[in-house]
């Protein structure tokens, strides 16, 4: 009996100590319950491949890992965006993220009459926005850091050749990656030359493809494209010459070898970050929140397995981006 006993305590013990285990495991994922995130898309969607995108798989990973219940609001033209805001904050939203500088007046509009919601919006500085709302906090990006680091890949692969940068509208987050590129191929080889040209269009290949054609012919040997959907024909051209590509916003390494890296801009690390303060206590409008190097907002994408000396670029990329961290290179934004 007195085995019997003890194999029965053992035996509630240990169902105990894993049920105390459970409920620690579940912590993490019920600390959001009960909170409401909603992003809303700009006009190119979630097909982007790159910006909204990166914004849904923030928003999926606080839904996984914070337990908050999301939603996103597509948005299939400019018209959409100030109905989509004000159905956000109507329902209740705690959170609601406007993903781009294309909804900046949308998002002033919104914000200002409904004074109790939290806003967030991407790419755009708070002080921007018309009437500077309180109840919004500005999520805004060194893109610079990150067109630096591609500048110096562009570079080393070039051997003193010419290389090109495509930008869709000329906006300053746009300015700010090409002004980086600049920066980094000049440092990286002072006889690079550096061609740039705008599309000022978001959705059209065909204008993007035609500027890249253009710098090619010019004798640009490296493409690298901060066009949103435009930017995938300056991708294209690259591979149709048999050149090297670089992509922009999300790791774009999935088009092909010819993909030499990219300028990664990681909307979707300041998503859940930002929902992560609204859990945290921490959010507060009237302010930004800058995302680059140091805290892993901005960075490179994968390099290319057929890039010339792949591991020897790695490693300098990943000491150029430390020296980048530590303040010993200033790179202007224009």
């Amino acid at each position: 009996m007195t085995r019997l006993a003890a194999l029965a305590i053992a035996v509630v013990l240990s169902l105990l100590m894993a049920a105390c285990g459970g409920d620690d495991e579940r912590g993490a994922a019920s600390e959001g319950e009960g909170t409401r995130i909603a992003v809303v898309t700009d006009l190119r969607g979630l097909g982007d491949r790159g910006f909204n995108a990166l914004a849904n798989q923030g928003l999926e990973r606080a839904e996984t890992e914070l337990g908050v219940e999301g939603r996103v609001f597509i948005s299939k033209s400019a018209n959409d965006y100030v109905p989509n805001l004000t159905r956000a904050a109507r329902d209740g939203y705690d959170l609601v993220i406007a993903n781009g500088f294309l909804m900046g007046d949308a998002l002033a509009n919104v914000a200002a009459r409904f004074p109790d919601t939290r806003f967030a919006i991407i790419d755009l500085p708070w002080s921007a926005l018309e009437g500077a709302p309180q109840n919004t906090r500005g999520l805004v990006f060194a893109e610079q850091e990150a067109g630096y680091l591609v500048g110096v890949a562009a570079a080393t692969v070039a051997d003193g050749g010419a290389v090109g940068a495509v930008g869709g509208q000329e906006v300053p987050a746009v300015v700010a990656f090409l002004s980086g590129y600049r920066a980094g191929a000049k440092a990286t080889d002072a006889r690079v030359r550096v061609l740039e040209g705008y599309s000022q269009e978001l959705r059209d290949p065909a204008k993007c493809k035609e500027l890249a054609l253009n710098q090619i012919d010019d004798g640009s040997k490296v493409v690298f494209e901060a066009a949103a959907g435009c930017g995938l024909g300056a991708l294209e051209a690259a591979k149709d010459r048999s050149l090297w590509g670089i992509g922009v916003d999300s790791d774009q390494s999935f088009l092909g070898p010819h993909i030499l890296t990219s300028a990664t801009k990681k909307v979707d690390v300041a998503v859940f970050e930002t929902v992560t303060s609204v859990l945290d206590g921490k959010f507060s409008g009237g302010r930004d929140t800058l995302f680059d190097i140091a805290n892993g907002g901005v960075g490179y994408g994968k390099v290319s397995p057929n890039a010339p000396g792949r591991d020897a670029l790695i490693d300098e990329l990943d000491a150029v981006a430390e020296r980048i961290e530590a303040g010993d290179i200033e790179i202007p934004r224009e």
